[in-house]
């Protein structure tokens, strides 16, 4: 194969790979609510130091109460879509 073509077919697999590459994480779209405060496009982790833990989920995915701060210990429960839980054992909540 000549040495053009051989550019020309590494070239496009360069393109080609950065144009399907993955794309980059997303923030859940909504309103997430911990002990009423609002998070507008929740992503990460969300430590509170208020008993019960009331989390309203008012995004578009679901999120994950954990028994320690830090989105550590124990996994508590999922609070999906459109879903309100009060828990006793919960210290943070994780939104993907």
């Amino acid at each position: 194969m000549p040495v053009k073509h051989t550019m020309a077919a590494l070239l496009l697999t360069s393109f080609s790979t950065l144009a399907l590459g993955a794309a980059p994480a997303q923030a859940a779209g909504g309103v997430l609510v911990i002990n009423g405060t609002e998070h507008l496009a929740p992503q990460g982790c969300y430590d509170t130091d208020r008993w019960p833990l009331v989390v309203d989920n008012r995004t578009d995915g679901p999120v994950h109460v954990f028994s320690d701060p830090g989105c550590t210990g124990r996994y508590v429960t999922a609070v999906d879509p459109g879903e309100r839980k009060v828990d006793e054992h919960g210290q943070s909540v994780y939104a993907p």
